[in-house]
Order: C-alpha cells, then structure tokens, then sequence
C-alpha cells in the first residue's frame, strides 16, 4: 500500500512539475503576444493540473486578449471556485464583465478587492470608476423611459455656428453640401492630424442620420454583370490602414462601389477620422456606397473602447450623442443579387430565420441581448456542426450545418461577414459559404495580422481576395481613449 502511495505522489509531483513547465511556455508565448498557443500550452497545463487557480486565471487574460470575453470569464469564475483568495481572478472577471457590459457584476468584484485590500490605491480607482459608470447607466434609464427624448438634432442650431477666421480646414459648400474636392481635402486634413470643424462635423451627422434613417434594415442591391463591388471588414479606427485602402483599390465613385461591414470605429484613436470620411462617402455616394452596423456602434462598446471618450476629447459629449442615434439607423445586412448576404455577426440561434424577418427588424435601438438583431451583429461561425455557446458571452457560434439549412431556405449561395480577426485578413469556411473579411491590419499594433478587402462581380458573385499590410501612423497608442478600466484590466 505504502508503494502505490509513493507511486502516486511521484506522478503528482511529475504532473504538477510537467504542468509548471507547460505554464511557463505559455507564459512566454504571451509576452510574443501569440495568444492562441499562449491558450493551447495554458490548456495543456490545466488538464494535467486542474486544481491549480493561476492556470485558469493566465488563460482568463489571454481570452481577454483575444476578445473572448464569455471564455475569459468561465476561466476567471473557475479560478475563484478553486481559491476565492486569488486577487487576479476578481481583476479577470470584473473586466470580462465590463467588456460584456455587465457593470453590477464587475462593480461586486471590485468592491470584494477593495475589501480584502482596504490600502490598495489601484483597487480603489477601479472600484469608483466602476460605480460611477453604474451610476451613470441608472441616469440614463432614466432618461431612456422618457419616451419624449428629443433628438440632438433638435437642439442644434448649426447655422450659427460660425467657422473662426483661423481655421484653414475644409468647409462643406453652401448648404452643407459633400463634394469630391470636400471629401480629398478632409482625408487630408486628417491625415495631417488635424481637427475637422465641428459646425462641418455636425452638418455631416444630421445629413447622414436623414439618409440612414430611409434606408431598410435589409438593404437589396443588384449589381450588373460588368460591374464590381469591394466589401471590406472591420477598420476599427485604423484611418491610416484606411487611407492605404482607397491608395490600393481607389476611391469610392459610382464606378467603384464599396461597402464597410461594421466596427468603424473603437481601439484604434483614429476613429473619429474614419467615420466621419465613410460618413462622407456615403452623402457623396448614397446609392453605391454602404455601410452596416457592427457591435461596436453600440453605446457600451463605445463607453469602454475608446471611441466616446474620443469623441468627447475631440469635440463634445453631445456630439457623441448625435453619433450614437446615427449608429442606430445603420442597416444590419446587406443582400447582393439575392445570392450574397452580408452582416458583421453571423447566422441566428434559432433556425428558421428569412429575409423577410431581417426586413422586419426595429433597427433603431441599442442591440437587445439575444434574437436575431443581436446575432447579427455577435455570432461566430464554428468548425462543428450544430450549435455552441459562444466564446464572446454574447449571442451563439454556429456550425456549417447551420450555415447550409439557413442558405437553402433563403435561397443563398454563401454569406459573407468579418467580426473576427483572421491572421491572413480573411478566412473560406463551412465549405466555402462562410467567409470571414477583416480589415484591420495589424490589429491593435499588436497582432501582426494582414488585412484583406473582397471584389466581388456581378457576372459570377466569386469571391476574390486582396491582402495588405499595415502602413505607419502617427504615435497614438490604440485604446488611448478607451476607458481605464478596460485599459487597466487587460494588463
């Protein structure tokens, strides 16, 4: 008996040994920023050793990293479960929480801390930044149930704004109309790192906010056997990346059709430039030029990655407001000759969903928490069939069986959608009718990923890729606006 005793704690020691070593690997697989086998090693390391809380807590982070917010919390509530002294894990789930938009939750996490840590100064900041935004989420419930909340546009009054002498910028012509010239002189400006007047600003968010809000949920477009249209995926305030898209593929024109799939702006500091040129564009170009909503025109995105402390910092917070009411007139899909579907999210988790009911969708509203509006916008494909959980926490991932009864029923070919960062800037699934177009590159400055944009012809609908890599931009860390919280807990 004592032999087999001995024998099991040589094994123990062996595991927990060959688990450290795993660990370690993983470790410096993250500090390459190669989160995905950072993941794998930590993985490894956890099944020899699943007692152990900093194995789950190092994955946690490394979710986070890779915006598998669903995953990283699991992690973080698995690490508490084995040691509710682990400080990091209350760290880790707070700020999967706070990605989520669930602040109650975060804001209990952070009050644990702050009691078992009653001087730590870090601890404090955390939780008062995270009861403020509580706080502030209350007042504006508060405000939601007014059902007689004016518009921002209603209390502008633009005409008599005036454009100081001193400012040599771009100026929309009279009556606040986009021209070309108007459009190469802002990209410019920008470019330059200048500001964009705001009297111009404002004049191009009422417009837009018009031309929007006629727009369908489910926008329908033909396109002639000769003519071709490029669909790009998530820019994410990289305006540089941006401007290197229409240097290789030319500008937008009524030859040169294009449509942004969602994730305009957050992360990267440059997306008040962005939207306000695709924003542009589309007053240019109402009839071949498109843009769709992604997850990140949502106001809690934006409150935690950046773009309305952005736009606070460039312009206003009324300002911001206006943006978010524009965000919500944005289409959620787009079909092409009755073929090609396009969204930012992906496929439903239910089955049974037609175009007809994408046509019917109430778009103009922050995304309910489940259904076919939020799906739209969340979901990801999987290699299995059926469907799981999804590693996000929000919506579901959905299999290639999935895939193909919705296209069949729908009379679609294949869909496309991006969401996802894709190391080649695009990735062919679920047997060719699920793609994936991310634009993006190098992710953050940080991934390394390349960016891709789609042509698609109206002869054939076959999809043809186009890669590029990151250009350099000026030295403005991306999530420079983002809020501290989420600054503070990807650390």
């Amino acid at each position: 008996m004592a032999g087999a005793a001995d024998c099991d704690s040589v094994k123990m020691a062996e595991a927990e040994r060959s688990s450290e070593m795993l660990k370690e690997k993983a470790n410096n697989y993250f500090k390459e920023k190669d989160y995905e086998n950072a993941i794998k090693y930590y993985s490894e390391a956890v099944e020899l050793n699943p007692d152990n809380a900093i194995y789950y807590g190092n994955r946690s982070l490394a979710y986070l990293r890779t915006e598998c917010y669903g995953y990283a919390l699991a992690d973080a509530t698995l690490a508490l479960e084995l040691d509710k002294n682990y400080i990091k894990g209350y760290y880790r789930r707070a700020t999967s929480n706070m990605a989520l938009g669930k602040f109650k939750a975060a804001l209990k996490d952070y009050e644990t801390v702050v009691k078992v840590r009653p001087n730590d100064k870090d601890a404090k900041l955390k939780y008062q930044e995270c009861s403020k935004i509580v706080k502030q989420k209350a007042f504006e419930r508060a405000i939601a149930s007014d059902e007689l909340k004016r518009s921002v546009v209603d209390s502008l009054d633009i005409e008599s704004m005036t454009i100081e002498d001193e400012y040599l910028g771009p100026k929309l012509e009279e009556g606040g109309k986009i021209t070309l010239k108007f459009m190469k002189e802002m990209m410019g400006w920008f470019k330059d790192q200048k500001k964009l007047h705001r009297k111009c600003a404002y004049q191009i968010l009422v417009q837009v906010k018009e031309v929007l809000s006629k727009l369908p949920s489910l926008v329908e477009i033909t396109l002639k056997e000769t003519e071709t249209i490029t669909i790009c995926g998530d820019t994410h305030g990289q305006f540089y990346d941006l401007l290197n898209i229409f240097e290789l593929n030319g500008l937008p024109s009524e030859t040169n059709p294009y449509l942004f799939n969602g994730d305009f702006v957050d992360r990267g500091s440059f997306s008040v430039e962005v939207i306000l040129t695709l924003f542009g564009f589309k007053l240019l170009f109402p009839d071949c030029f498109y843009l769709l909503r992604g997850n990140h025109e949502t106001d809690n995105m934006n409150q935690m990655y950046g773009f309305e402390g952005e736009v606070k910092a460039k312009y206003t917070a009324q300002m911001f407001e206006l943006f978010s009411e524009v965000f919500q007139w944005l289409p959620l899909a787009q079909s092409i000759n009755g073929k090609v579907l396009v969204m930012h999210g992906g496929l439903f988790s239910e089955d049974g969903v037609t175009l007809d009911d994408l046509r019917k969708i109430n778009r103009n509203r922050q995304p309910p928490d489940s259904g076919p509006m939020c799906d739209l916008l969340w979901s990801d494909p999987q290699a299995l069939d059926g469907r799981s959980v999804s590693k996000r926490g929000v919506s579901c991932q959905f299999g290639p069986d999935v895939t193909k009864r919705f296209l069949e029923q729908n009379q679609l070919d294949y869909i496309i959608r991006s969401h996802e960062m894709k190391s080649e800037g695009y990735e062919v699934t679920h047997n060719g009718q699920c793609i994936t177009v991310f634009s993006a590159p190098n992710y953050c400055d940080q991934m390394g990923n390349k960016g891709a944009y789609i042509h698609l012809r109206g002869s054939d609908l076959k999809p043809e890729f186009h890669q590029f890599t990151a250009v350099p931009h000026p030295n403005v860390q991306p999530m420079a606006y983002a809020n501290s919280l989420m600054q503070m807990g990807m650390m």
